[in-house]
């Protein structure tokens, strides 16, 4: 796929996740762009390798770019043409001249979005697991950015499942101090439509950690991570922000380096009286196949020591080719299961929870 193809689309690929000023940014961006315009024009137009979402995303390196311009008032004609949602390629072009080094910064690292709306099928399968190991989990996620989809628990899940939709609404953390810690419903509440069953069952989780190669501190990265949360998607903002406020009081680990070796290294031995659960969303597919390999290679191991009492478990919420994103479970508790779950939006806007034993 050429550059100016991965433009085109990821304009399709906003749009289907409801963002036309999004969409508008790249598909103006990706036909004016031209070498002779200066460096950042002609990094772009000549990235080496796959500059698509499925691997650089380079589109949106540079839409987050133009964003962060707007969020932090840098460029008051383009935050007014992004107020009414149709930014005018002149006006981004001048923008980018205009902050060349700071344009160049941000397409050095790839897109994070930490995308806390996915903690609502997060919340979902723990529950369903719950229901068929009633154990604390110890959580390990893979590609965890910022951590903020380590605090599921501290969120509610009210899903909206036919009726008006409901606003966002935040409400104080409640704090409780325990071993393990009980991780309460918290300040972002996550209210996905929701089709199909709903499980109900209480967890509790009493660790929490993950691994990233470029992690986001949640306090100085968090305008990088609003930066590249889609500028007409409000609610998404806002329940960005109010995880951003969570991890502030609830930090959560996220270690720097790759996930195979990590991962490895924290299946060596079970977990008695834990239900280890090992989890990624739209991660795995920028993974290399090497790392992919050996993070697979680490679960058969450790789920051939699982047990009844150390049970382990890996739920994937990853692209497969069909709608939304589909959510897989195993478990391994001295004996192998499989789910299919359900199916999801990528921004976890619906939810179509539908198990089915593989």
């Amino acid at each position: 796929m050429t550059v100016r193809s991965a433009f085109a689309d990821q304009a399709v690929s906003c749009r289907t996740l409801g963002s036309e000023l999004t969409a508008r940014v790249v598909e103006r961006l990706g036909t004016a762009l031209q070498v002779s315009q200066g460096p950042v024009a002609a990094r772009v137009l000549g990235w080496p390798g796959d500059a698509s979402s499925r691997g650089a995303s380079v589109p949106l390196r540079l839409a987050g770019a133009l964003h962060h311009l707007v969020l932090s008032g840098r460029t008051p004609a383009l935050a007014a043409a992004y107020a009414v949602g149709d930014p005018p390629v002149e006006t981004m072009l001048a923008a980018i001249a205009a902050h060349e080094a700071l344009v160049l910064d941000w397409l050095d690292s790839p897109p994070q979005t930490n995308e806390v709306g996915r903690s609502a099928v997060l919340i979902a399968a723990a529950r369903f697991l719950t229901g068929l190991h009633p154990l604390p989990f110890e959580l390990l996620e893979l590609g965890a950015s910022a951590g903020l989809n380590l605090n599921f628990a501290r969120y509610r899940l009210a899903p909206d499942r036919g009726a008006a939709r409901r606003r966002l609404v935040l409400e104080p953390v409640a704090h409780q101090s325990a071993t393990p810690e009980i991780f309460l419903p918290g300040e972002v509440v996550l209210s996905p439509r929701w089709t199909g069953e709903f499980p109900e069952t209480e967890f509790v989780v009493a660790a929490a950690e993950g691994v990233d190669l470029r992690p986001v501190d949640p306090v100085t990265g968090a305008e990088r991570l609003l930066a590249y949360c889609w500028a007409d998607q409000p609610e998404r903002l806002a329940r960005l922000r109010a995880a951003l406020a969570v991890a502030k009081v609830h930090p959560v680990p996220v270690h720097e380096g790759d996930a195979a070796g990590w991962l490895q290294a924290r299946l060596v031995d079970p977990a008695p009286g834990r239900l280890r659960l090992v989890y990624h969303t739209v991660a795995w597919q920028y993974f290399p196949p090497e790392t992919q390999a050996a993070c697979e290679a680490s679960l058969q191991a450790a789920g051939a020591r699982a047990s009844v009492n150390a049970p382990l478990a890996h739920l994937s919420m990853e692209a497969d080719g069909g709608r939304g994103a589909a959510l897989q479970l195993r478990l391994w508790d001295g004996a192998f299961h499989g789910w299919s779950l359900a199916r999801a939006d990528f921004h976890g806007r619906w939810v179509d929870w539908q198990p089915r034993p593989h």
